[in-house]
């Protein structure tokens, strides 16, 4: 099946398909979104991360809030947030979140935050504060929260379990060779790990992978097994886009026809959610994700 991958053909950046075509931002309800992001003083993954659904899911009235600061304590060659030195934890940051969601009149919020390595809990605390805040503030809220590694200490990842989003992604980003060239200092066993021990828990578990870096069909489908073996129940599957001149550049572009191949798959190893397109990113039709059921795991 590993056909209809397309090679650019520009030097430095290759040309976009025809199929990547993109929304662009605009209208009432995405103005509405961006200017409550500016008025309460929040980040967004949306903004920070350069995701080319801004204009789809502004336009819907939704976004994925980042806490924690927009500086990241890692250098992922694929991402486009800042990295370097963070500031300080902005104690009122979870009020402001809150306080931004109601006016929004979000029902679903999806969560994330830059790496904190920086602070002695990685940021659980915190992240488990904002979840508490959120839930008291804005009954009925339903949260997909994804998180960093925490390096896989239990006693901190049990923080955010206890805290109980309705879903906690964690996403292994790529193949396991490709790993060390564009993940930094994270690692695609203790990614596992973290997935592992979110799926034993009673909060739905979920996690990610871009294609589009060099991987092979077969690196991909390994990939799956590895997550199912986790005890993953919900999968997205995206084409990845070089956000600078200083981040990997993509390899190709893969056909939707392969990302339907790969939804199938994914569907048959027995994940219950499966988003598979080029334009899929972490946090794509995530209200859906939390009305899943919980699957129970064995040890």
């Amino acid at each position: 099946m590993e056909k209809g991958n397309q090679k650019g053909e520009l030097k430095g950046r290759k040309r976009l398909p025809d199929w990547m075509r993109m929304r662009m931002p605009g209208g009432d309800r995405y103005m509405h979104v961006k200017e409550q992001v500016n008025k309460h003083k929040l980040h967004t993954i949306c903004s920070s991360g350069n995701c080319p659904n801004i204009g789809e899911c502004w336009g819907e009235g939704t976004a994925t809030f980042m806490i924690l600061g927009e500086i990241c304590t890692r250098a992922c060659k694929f991402c486009a947030v800042k990295t370097g030195k963070p500031l300080a934890v902005d104690n009122k940051e979870p009020e402001r979140l809150a306080s931004s969601i109601k006016t929004m009149g979000i029902k679903h919020a999806v969560i994330t935050s830059v790496d904190r390595d920086d602070l002695p809990d990685k940021g659980a605390g915190f992240w488990a504060r904002t979840i508490g805040v959120l839930k008291q503030e804005v009954p009925g809220l339903t949260m997909e929260t994804l998180i960093p590694d925490f390096d896989a200490v239990p006693e901190l990842l049990q923080l955010v379990i206890d805290a109980a989003p309705e879903v906690i992604s964690h996403n292994l980003e790529t193949v396991e060779r490709l790993t060390p060239q564009i993940r930094s200092r994270a690692k695609y066993r203790r990614s596992l790990e973290v997935i592992r021990m979110i799926s034993r828990s009673e909060v739905t578990s979920k996690s990610g992978i871009m294609l589009g870096l060099g991987e092979t069909e077969k690196e991909v489908l390994q990939t799956m097994d590895d997550l199912a073996d986790a005890g993953c129940e919900v999968l997205t599957v995206g084409q990845y886009l070089q956000p600078t001149m200083e981040h990997m550049p993509v390899e190709e572009y893969i056909h939707p026809d392969q990302f339907k191949f790969y939804r199938e798959q994914a569907l048959a190893r027995g994940f219950q959610a499966v988003e598979s397109s080029p334009l899929v990113r972490s946090s794509y039709h995530a209200e859906k994700h939390a009305l899943i059921p919980k699957r129970h795991h064995s040890e």
